[in-house]
């Protein structure tokens, strides 16, 4: 303590103060904004010129980024060859890339180059009267003047162009995930099984022996009429709405069987939908022990032992149950087809079911 009693380091002498009066508590007053370092095209109208034509560069980029998008979208056609589907993929690609970035740089270029850079600080103020709303509108014009996009046409044309145009990408994809127009629940509720479909190995296409199938394993099926399916779009939606996946465990280890539903299995191997009920990501992990199956995505868990009841995450019903026979050669096949709408539960979904197998 000493000399200086209490121990403050004001008064000991351990904090330097700066200024007098309020200010007096802090070591260093406010230095204020430092000063303004012009940049070239501040100074060199034609170095403001050539940022202008980079920024209008970079717009088109983006323009023909989109463009590129439309070629692959609408010039090149799918079909059997991969050759043409990996040309789609890298045009459509590349499309978007080139749209998103030529407009991403644009701007940047734009703001750090020709847009002013001063630091202002201004007291924020509540806009209540009309006086203040006016004051609003001044600003806001005073920043368009700033920009230049009033008077730099090339540039506000090109970035018009550009930001019309990125968006269709986009649009265009969310459009064409599906062109039906019977979409909806009924759709979802019919697949390619039927009764005496085979179940084959998904992506071999080789039956299924119930007797080459071991205990604690699973694995992934499609229906082998997937095969007769023609088109490429098709087959892989019919895919999307069929995948199963096929456990099998001690007879004894089921815990429930729901009435009507007793000749579903086929001494223990057990067949669900692989789509989650959540959003409908693939159900794809078993584990042998607890006979639960994990969505990757969410982490939506079902009981197999409990015809795939949910035990854990956000899913709200369990993975539909296909039944299952086994044929005079002793080769799995499906009873019927799902009983119920496969993948997520929709809002459409609700108790008018007619079967009332489920719940929304």
């Amino acid at each position: 303590m000493g000399e200086h009693g209490h121990g403050d380091p004001h008064e000991s002498g351990a904090v330097i103060t700066a200024g007098d009066g309020e200010s007096g508590k802090y070591a260093i007053d406010n230095p204020g904004l430092p000063p303004h370092r012009p940049r070239v095209a501040d100074e060199d109208p034609k170095a403001a010129k050539r940022s202008e034509r980079q920024v209008a560069t970079l717009f088109l980029i983006s323009i023909i980024g989109t463009v590129i998008f439309f070629i692959g979208y609408f010039a090149v056609e799918l079909s059997e060859d991969l050759h043409a589907l990996r040309l789609q993929n890298t045009l459509l690609g590349l499309g978007v890339g080139f749209a998103m970035l030529g407009l991403g740089l644009g701007v940047v270029h734009w703001a750090k180059t020709l847009m002013p850079d001063h630091e202002l600080v201004e007291a924020r103020k509540p806009l209540r009267t009309e006086e203040h709303r006016q004051e609003a509108e001044q600003i806001i014009d005073e920043v368009l003047d700033e920009s230049g996009i009033k008077r730099r046409p090339l540039i506000r044309n090109t970035l018009i162009g550009a930001a019309v145009l990125a968006p269709l990408p986009f649009i265009l994809t969310l459009r064409d995930l599906d062109r039906s127009e019977d979409f909806g629940m009924d759709r979802m509720r019919h697949s390619l099984w039927e009764e005496g479909v085979r179940l084959v190995r998904d992506p071999t296409g080789t039956p299924i022996r119930a007797a080459d199938i071991t205990v604690g394993s699973a694995m992934h099926v499609i229906p082998e009429n997937l095969r007769e399916v023609s088109g490429h779009a098709d087959r892989l939606s019919e895919k999307a709405k069929s995948v199963v996946l096929v456990v099998r465990m001690n007879p004894d280890e089921i815990q429930q069987v729901t009435p009507g539903r007793e000749d579903w299995t086929h001494d223990g191997i057990i067949a669900c939908s692989k789509v989650c009920t959540h959003v409908g990501c693939p159900v794809a992990l078993y584990e042998r022990h607890t006979h639960h199956l994990l969505c990757p995505c969410h982490q939506s868990t079902f009981d197999a032992a409990q015809e795939f009841k949910v035990v854990f995450g956000p899913a709200g019903r369990p993975l539909p149950q296909l039944p299952i026979a086994v044929d005079e050669e002793g080769f799995l096949i499906a009873r019927s087809d799902f009983t119920e709408p496969v993948g997520p539960t929709y809002w459409e979904r609700g108790s008018t079911d007619p079967e009332g197998d489920y719940n929304a």
